[in-house]
């Protein structure tokens, strides 16, 4: 793994969240012998300061559940998560209510992440309010001058409307300004454009990148479309069930993908070209249980390159070029 250094913003090392199964009464009878999703089993990576940092996979991956673990909005099972060099663990509550000033999230529905019965400007400065940084009028033009960096205009107007009363795109910008009237550090996107109309969304992508150098953020970017994270991400990892098996610099991994997984999941990004005819094999089969995942390497029920040593042994991830990690016994170092 990379060494820790001064420029990361965020450390995760031996990250595990494990969810109790919950079972019926005579489930519990017949068996005292406990179950556990494992959504994160075992990650670490690093953010640096500045960069935008992919998280990329399928639905069950472990991406969203990681993303929350670094937010501490779910307690971690085991590991530890540093912020700015400090262990989010050892916090208190108000410690923590403090230090999320400096962390933020843009959460994928729009439609959720608003109260329906506040404005849309007092959802937007309501956390200016929470910290006793401003309030009145002061707040009511930070909101303002938010407003209309995101393309919320005319502000005036949509600051005294309420969710219901705007487009999907519309409240997705509420959500980023809401995000950023604090000036955070590092802000955690999860699939902030996959409930966005296909015809905003690279409008909205445009607007994170520009916002990210307006404001030197950090961010943490959540999704499940690896052509949506080549517009955005500098550094990429990738998870399959609870696991990172890649990761590295955003062109390494998508010019020349190493592990079989990576590689399918490039090979279904679509091709705008009808003569296209893929030559990578598909996964094959549905993505095993995260409650009993399969042994050795998680991939190889599905992998079209396995060998006997896959499911006998769990590959550790390793660098095999400078930056680049993979996890798979194929590959060599």
């Amino acid at each position: 793994m990379t060494k820790m250094s001064n420029a990361n913003l965020v450390e995760v090392r031996g990250l595990r969240k494990w969810f109790p199964v919950q079972r019926s009464f005579i489930e519990r009878l017949v068996t005292r012998q406990r179950e556990f999703v494992r959504a994160v089993d075992g990650v670490d990576f690093e953010i640096r300061q500045g960069e935008v940092f992919g998280l990329a996979g399928e639905s069950g991956s472990g991406k969203t559940t990681t993303g929350r673990l670094i937010l501490r909005l779910t307690e971690p099972t085991e590991g530890q998560i540093l912020f700015q060099g400090v262990d989010l663990a050892s916090l208190g509550e108000e410690e923590m209510r403090q230090m999320r000033r400096h962390m933020q999230a843009i959460f994928q529905d729009p439609y959720a992440s608003l109260n329906p019965r506040m404005k849309i400007g007092d959802a937007i400065g309501h956390s200016l309010e929470i910290f006793g940084i401003a309030k009145g009028e002061e707040k009511r033009e930070r909101v303002l001058e938010m407003m209309e960096r995101v393309g919320l205009t005319p502000p005036s107007i949509l600051y005294e409307k309420y969710p219901h009363q705007l487009s999907g795109g519309q409240r997705q910008r509420a959500v980023i300004a809401r995000a950023l009237i604090l000036q955070p550090d590092l802000v955690v996107a999860d699939e902030p454009i996959a409930m966005a109309d296909v015809s905003v969304r690279a409008l909205l992508l445009e607007l994170m990148r520009e916002l990210k150098e307006e404001f030197n953020l950090t961010y943490l970017f959540i999704t499940h479309d690896l052509a949506t994270a080549k517009y955005i991400c500098n550094r990429i990892a990738v998870m399959y069930l609870g696991k990172i098996v890649e990761m590295g610099p955003l062109r390494k991994v998508y010019q020349a993908p190493l592990h079989p997984y990576t590689q399918a999941l490039l090979a279904a990004v679509p091709v705008p070209d009808p003569k296209f005819r893929r030559t990578q094999p598909m996964p094959k089969g549905e993505i095993p249980s995260p409650i009993n995942p399969p042994p050795g390497c998680r991939f190889h029920p599905r992998c079209p390159v396995a060998e006997p040593i896959c499911s006998q042994e769990e590959p550790a991830l390793v660098e095999v070029e400078p930056d680049h990690h993979v996890a798979c016994h194929l590959v060599k170092r």
